[in-house]
């Protein structure tokens, strides 16, 4: 994206920073669908999702939101066609090597939330290379999602709490909710403020089932590949004028 069209984008927000999510969360759904409504194969779709991607991201960075995380590879997205997969995972290792230059620029630093397993040991390298390359940095904090499930998450946190229990490390009367906060793929990061899900779905998909218990959801129907800069501005604005009450009263209204 060009940087004169960056900045005319940016200057339609008119947003101040306090009222700005601190915490984006995006399920980034559509990119097959939108390659099939262009007569393409389902695989251009994805390749298209990688520049919303690289936009949205830098948009971030630039806005100085504190976290921005992304639906990248779901746990059940195993039982679509091996050549999709294959594809994905070739994408997911190119971004990580073709990336890095952007991301130490905008001094973003990137984090991997979800399992392991099933992920090819040359894009886990490329991973855990961009990872540590990155860590130091400062800004925004870049957080993929890959080979993820909420409720994975959910059976992975208590079992290590149940492991721990039964070491000792742990006294079953002193668990509540930040411990199982602590415990989860998560910790140490905030809760969404905001979730924005692409393609018009009205659902979460299994994704950050327990982060997002206070988060502003905003729906649009545009596919992934169709996000632009302005409809991550519009969700910003919804969210600066959503009433925020975490199951109370705001005294401010009557």
């Amino acid at each position: 994206m060009s940087s004169s069209s960056t900045t005319t984008e940016a200057a339609t927000l008119e947003l101040e920073p306090a009222r700005r999510p601190s915490h984006v969360a995006v399920i980034m759904d559509g990119n097959g669908r939108w390659a099939q409504r262009q007569g393409l194969p389902r695989i251009e779709g994805h390749r298209r999702g990688v520049s919303s991607v690289r936009r949205t991201t830098e948009e971030c960075a630039r806005l100085g939101v504190d976290q921005l995380t992304l639906y990248c590879l779901s746990s059940e997205n195993w039982k679509r066609p091996q050549s999709e997969l294959d594809f994905l995972m070739h994408l997911l290792e190119q971004y990580m090597i073709e990336e890095r230059a952007l991301i130490m620029k905008q001094d973003i630093s990137v984090s991997v939330i979800g399992r392991r397993d099933g992920i090819p040991d040359s894009v886990l390298q490329e991973i855990d290379k961009t990872i540590e390359m990155s860590a130091s940095n400062r800004g925004t904090r870049l957080c993929l999602a890959i080979n993820y499930g909420g409720r994975s998450e959910m059976v992975d946190a208590v079992q290590r709490i149940a492991k721990d229990v039964f070491s000792g490390d742990i006294d079953i009367a002193n668990i509540n909710e930040q411990t199982i906060s602590d415990y989860l793929y998560t910790s140490g990061m905030p809760d969404p403020d905001l979730l924005i899900r692409t393609a018009g779905e009205m659902r979460v998909s299994n994704f950050l089932l327990w982060q997002i218990s206070y988060a502003e959801l905003w729906v649009t129907s545009k596919c992934w590949p169709e996000f632009e800069i302005s409809d991550l501005h519009q969700a910003m604005r919804d969210f600066a004028n959503r009433d925020r009450r975490y199951g109370g009263l705001n005294p401010k209204k009557t």
